[in-house]
C-alpha cells in the first residue's frame, strides 16, 4: 500500500482562488501562487488547480495561471478545467502540470480519455466525476457536467468503470451534495467508485474535520484526500491532518523537520 496523500485544491476564477458550497456562492480565498507555495511548505503531497469557469465560459484553462503556480512547486500539480483535446493537455504539461483532469469533455467524447492515455500515459490522466444523488440510477448517483449545471442521465459509477477501461489513471469523484459543506466526504459515493475500479480514487467534497479524512480512507477507501475550504480558511493544517491519520494507523509521508 502506498502512503495516503493530502491534496489541497485551488478552485480558480478570474485569477483568484475561490470556494463555494454546492458549486455556487463563491467567496475569495486568496492568490493561487501564494496558496500553492504555502501548501507545499505545509507538507502537501500534491496540489490540484481547477479553472472552474473554463467549461461554462467555453474556453480553455488559462495556461499562464498554470505556469505561475507550477513555477513555485516541486510537488505534483494536477490541472483541470476546459480540457477538450490533446493539444490542451500538451500545453498544460509543458506549462508545468504533471497531471491533467478532464470532466465534461470526457463524458461528451470518451475516446478522448483513450487518446490522452495513449499519448501521455495513463498516470497523467485523471477523470473527474461530478455526481448528485438520484435514486433513478442503479448506483443512486447521477453524472453531472458543466460545473454541476447539467445532469447527463448516466450512472456515475458505471461511468467510472468505463473511464478505467478507456485508460484513465486516477478517478476524482465529487459529490455535489457534499461540496463545500464541511459536513464530511460523501463516503457512500467515494466507496462506490473505489469498489468499482482498481485505480487510485481521490476523495473530494465536504471535508470539515479530522475524522472526515480518516473515514475517507477507512470507509471510502480513497488513497488521495482532496480538500479546499478547511485549508483555505485555516480551519485545519495539513500537518494536523497528517498527524491525525498517522496516529490512527494510516501510512502518510511525514516531513519530520516541519513536524518538530
Amino acid at each position: 500500500m502506498m502512503p495516503v496523500k493530502i491534496m489541497p485544491c485551488l478552485d480558480v476564477k478570474n485569477g483568484r482562488v475561490v470556494k463555494g458550497i454546492h458549486f455556487v456562492d463563491l467567496v475569495d480565498a486568496g492568490d493561487p501562487v501564494g496558496n500553492a507555495f504555502f501548501y507545499q511548505q505545509e507538507g502537501a503531497d500534491e496540489l490540484a488547480m481547477l479553472d472552474i469557469a473554463a467549461t461554462l465560459e467555453n474556453r480553455k484553462t488559462r495556461v499562464e495561471w498554470v505556469r505561475k503556480v507550477a513555477s513555485v512547486l516541486h510537488i505534483p500539480l494536477t490541472v483541470g478545467g476546459g480540457i477538450s483535446e490533446l493539444e490542451d493537455i500538451d500545453l498544460l504539461l509543458e506549462a508545468g502540470a504533471s497531471n491533467v483532469s478532464m470532466n465534461s469533455a470526457a463524458v461528451k467524447r470518451p475516446a478522448l480519455v483513450t487518446e490522452a492515455a495513449k499519448k501521455f500515459g495513463s498516470p497523467c490522466i485523471t477523470v473527474a466525476i461530478d455526481a448528485r444523488r438520484n435514486q433513478g440510477m442503479p448506483s443512486g448517483f447521477e453524472l453531472v457536467i458543466s460545473g454541476g449545471t447539467q445532469p447527463v442521465g448516466k450512472d456515475a459509477v458505471d461511468w467510472a468503470k468505463q473511464c478505467e477501461t478507456q485508460g484513465a489513471g486516477i478517478i476524482l469523484p465529487t459529490s455535489m451534495d457534499g461540496d463545500g459543506t464541511k459536513a464530511g466526504y460523501d463516503l457512500e459515493f467515494t466507496r462506490a467508485i473505489a469498489d468499482a475500479v482498481s485505480l487510485p480514487v481521490i476523495a473530494s467534497g465536504g471535508a470539515g474535520k479530522l475524522q472526515d479524512f480518516l473515514e475517507a480512507v477507512t470507509q471510502g477507501r480513497a488513497s488521495i484526500l482532496l480538500a479546499a475550504s478547511v485549508f483555505h480558511f485555516r480551519l485545519l493544517s495539513i500537518r494536523q491532518v497528517k498527524e491525525f491519520l498517522w496516529d490512527n494507523g494510516i501510512d502518510v509521508v511525514l516531513d519530520t523537520e516541519k513536524m518538530e
